[in-house]
């Protein structure tokens, strides 16, 4: 059977009560501290991550885009036992922005011929890149980085907390230690 440990008395920290020992209002200080860094820093880390994140994004949107290119060579074709959609790199050929002819590997449908036009994704310098992605898929990964962001900072004052809180307890216990090695031996002397 559970010990029975009375009604819960929200604030008692900072009530007055003569039992009341200093470091019960320093643990409460420092713990309501600890939760209110923990929330702020979370939600405005994770917040911060989530525009950073959507505006590179948007950016890369709104810079790269698809320029038309030549296969240079002919794509392997597909071997017996793959499936005949297989997707192969290949060497390409297209025109940077400034007129230079650039050239990479792209990936296409094995058994494409040399000359066949594909688009690839470049850069304002011309360089390959992936395409971009749309608005709802930047979103989504916005919000993944922004939450995994905001908890890993909150992580931070929520465990300096903790470990502040248990240097107290254990201070509090090598007080009680003191004092009950102290009032221990008087003890026996008030009940003969």
């Amino acid at each position: 059977m559970a010990a029975f440990r009375g009604p819960r008395v929200w604030l008692w920290r900072w009530r007055r009560n003569p039992l009341r020992r200093r470091s019960d209002v320093l643990e409460a200080w420092i713990m309501l501290a600890a939760w209110a860094f923990t929330v702020l820093l979370g939600a405005v880390t994770g917040l911060a991550t989530i525009r950073a994140v959507e505006h590179g994004l948007a950016q890369q949107r709104a810079e790269w885009h698809a320029v038309p290119a030549h296969l240079i060579e002919d794509a392997p074709e597909a071997r017996g036992t793959d499936p005949a959609g297989r997707v192969v790199w290949t060497k390409v050929r297209w025109a940077a922005p400034d007129g230079t002819p650039r050239s990479g590997q792209v990936r296409v449908y094995a058994g494409t011929t040399a000359d066949t036009p594909v688009l690839v994704w470049t850069d304002p310098h011309g360089r390959l890149v992936t395409r971009p992605v749309t608005v709802a898929v930047a979103r989504l990964r916005a919000c993944l980085m922004g939450t995994f962001a905001g908890v890993g900072v909150a992580c931070v004052p929520f465990i300096v907390g903790r470990l502040l809180r248990g240097r107290l307890e254990r201070r509090r216990m090598e007080r009680w230690d003191e004092e009950w090695e102290r009032i221990g031996p008087l003890w026996g002397r008030m009940t003969s």
